[in-house]
């Protein structure tokens, strides 16, 4: 959303905000920004919240564009909870709309990339995500006090399942030997992810983090002469991901392309209907690549 804006939209943002009305008393209403980070308050926030996320499942975060009813959602909030680490750089201008904006990554040690810019996803890592788990509670337990016990006894189930889900990862990869650790990209998503887990991000199809980049023809022509010279057996990608590039790479080099959930749940029939299942299946896909089985 830009200031260029038709006056229409503009308009219609305007009739919604002040149809949206105040908050019904001992309420309180959040809005999460993706699927993933909804998924994570849900556990947290139990039935004492009236939670809305904003971005749809099945939806890339880089590419989001709110609607007007979505713009209301955020001046209704009595607390917005982002993922921060530049994520929603893009919503930035609407958020200012909030009573309050909490960001679930503080805290959390950040990656940088060579050219300044901060790595988003955090999620990669399960115990980033307690991390997360544990600010949306202190977020609750200011705003609902009478509930403090319950935000915090759900934030602590929450954990022990994400450090029961992290030992399971481990013993997981522990199939791919150490020199086939090696993980060729659509975005450089997982830097968080090889970092625990002792992979490598060797190279990504699509410059920086965002899938919204286009490599030159010369980075193409490197790309490709790197894959043949990892001699990697597959490129991993967002299932959100719709750069023609990809299947073009995988012609050219003969690699098969994985496709993941990485940057948003699936809706409740998929693979991955929560945080949990989610890397699950992304996990599980990856090991079973690197050994050379079918990933599914």
């Amino acid at each position: 959303m830009s200031a260029s804006a038709p006056k229409a939209l503009w308009l219609a943002i305007l009739g919604l905000l002040l149809l949206a009305g105040p908050a019904l008393a001992g309420e309180i209403r959040a809005v999460a920004t993706t699927s993933i980070l909804g998924d994570v308050v849900r556990e947290v926030a139990g039935e004492f919240v009236d939670l809305a996320v904003l971005f749809p499942p099945d939806t890339d975060p880089h590419t989001f564009e709110p609607t007007p009813q979505e713009v209301a959602l955020l001046s209704r909030a009595d607390v917005v909870f982002v993922c921060g680490a530049g994520l929603e750089a893009a919503l930035e201008p609407l958020l200012g709309l909030a009573r309050r904006v909490v960001s679930v990554s503080e805290g959390i040690p950040l990656h940088v990339f060579a050219d300044g810019r901060v790595d988003p996803h955090v999620w990669l890592d399960p115990m980033n995500v307690a991390v997360w788990a544990e600010n949306v509670a202190a977020a609750l337990v200011e705003l609902d006090p009478s509930h403090a016990e319950d935000y915090r006894a759900w934030a602590a189930a929450y954990r022990r399942k994400l450090e029961e889900l992290d030992a399971w990862i481990r013993t997981e990869v522990e199939k791919v030997p150490e020199e086939r650790r090696i993980l060729v990209v659509d975005h450089l998503a997982f830097g968080y992810f090889a970092a625990r887990y002792g992979f490598r991000q060797a190279a990504a199809v699509l410059p920086g983090f965002s899938t919204l980049a286009e490599p030159s023809a010369r980075e193409l022509a490197a790309l490709e002469e790197k894959i043949r010279e990892l001699g990697v057996p597959a490129i991993f990608v967002a299932h959100t991901t719709t750069s023609p590039l990809v299947e073009r790479i995988a012609d050219d080099t003969g690699v098969r392309v994985v496709r993941l959930y990485v940057g948003a749940l699936s809706g409740p029939e998929g693979p991955a209907p929560t945080y949990l299942d989610l890397m699950r299946q992304l996990v599980f896909s990856i090991v079973a690549a690197l050994e050379g089985e079918d990933a599914e």
